[in-house]
């Protein structure tokens, strides 16, 4: 039988000039590209969607976010390093000394305690002191809590409604500023104040822990004058507010103020003492 002489090389193998053969493209290899053809597409296609494609208007959003975000940072730095030097040197001095006068009230106080501490531990006659003690702690918590009243040096303000009406929010902030100034009694009209009082507002004037009052307001408070006064008068503060919605006042400092209304302290419904052990 005569051999069949085959080769592994095509018969239409195509001669290079080095002398090798270029073989042709198989039905095997058209199919792989024709193949892989529609993925690389779908690659293409899948990236030319997640492209960012940023629009004139969203580029200049963009950077109008940025200038609003940098003006913020400066502005906030800004406030962080000037602190207290935006305010006048009066309202420097005012807060210097406010500041030393409630640090010597606060020494004295301490000093009061030690002395009474004293008398307890080493007195001749503990029982007195103690008693003494109880005594004035009893007068101090019936003032703080308007169940006494109470006289002493303060100040006295006059409020009027002179072109518009005076809010009850403008009141809530005479008492705050009062209290922060270290206001221990305070009246407005014929009622006392106390941490539980509460303003609102009515068709006629303000309403006072459920009590109604009309102008003008009368406010006494004991306590330093010449702290509570300036207090009240600090820029931007309950007094320039009130003359805001047009209301006028005076406030005058008096040696001898007396605050002669009292509260009547209902006992507590839920609350009880703790024992000495806790329970």
């Amino acid at each position: 039988m005569t051999p069949d002489h085959r080769s592994d090389t095509p018969t239409d193998a195509i001669p290079l000039a080095s002398g090798r053969t270029a073989t042709p493209p198989t039905v095997e290899d058209d199919a792989r590209v024709e193949a892989s053809a529609p993925l690389a597409s779908a690659w293409r296609s899948l990236a030319r969607g997640l492209r960012p494609r940023a629009s004139r208007g969203q580029i200049l959003a963009g950077v109008l976010c940025a200038l609003l975000g940098f003006a913020v940072v400066a502005q906030v730095r800004q406030t962080r390093v000037e602190g207290l030097s935006n305010l006048r040197q009066s309202d420097l001095v005012r807060i210097l000394d406010d500041s030393t006068q409630r640090y010597e009230q606060l020494q004295r106080e301490a000093a009061t305690l030690e002395q009474t501490r004293q008398q307890l531990l080493s007195g001749s006659d503990k029982q007195k002191a103690a008693l003494q003690a109880a005594t004035q702690r009893a007068a101090t918590q019936g003032i703080l809590s308007g169940r006494l009243p109470a006289h002493g040096t303060g100040i006295e303000i006059t409020l009027v409604q002179q072109s518009g009406r005076i809010p009850a929010m403008d009141m809530l902030n005479i008492l705050e500023e009062l209290r922060n100034a270290g206001a221990e009694a305070v009246q407005l009209n014929n009622q006392r104040l106390t941490a539980s009082s509460y303003f609102t507002d009515s068709s006629s004037g303000v309403v006072v822990d459920g009590v109604a009052i009309q102008a003008p307001y009368t406010w006494i408070a004991i306590g330093d004058p010449d702290t509570m006064a300036p207090a009240l008068e600090i820029p931007g503060g309950a007094m320039a507010t009130v003359r805001h919605d047009g209301g006028r006042d005076t406030i005058a400092r008096k040696a001898d103020v007396q605050v002669t209304a009292v509260k009547q302290i209902s006992a507590p419904q839920y609350a009880t003492p703790l024992s000495g052990d806790g329970k």
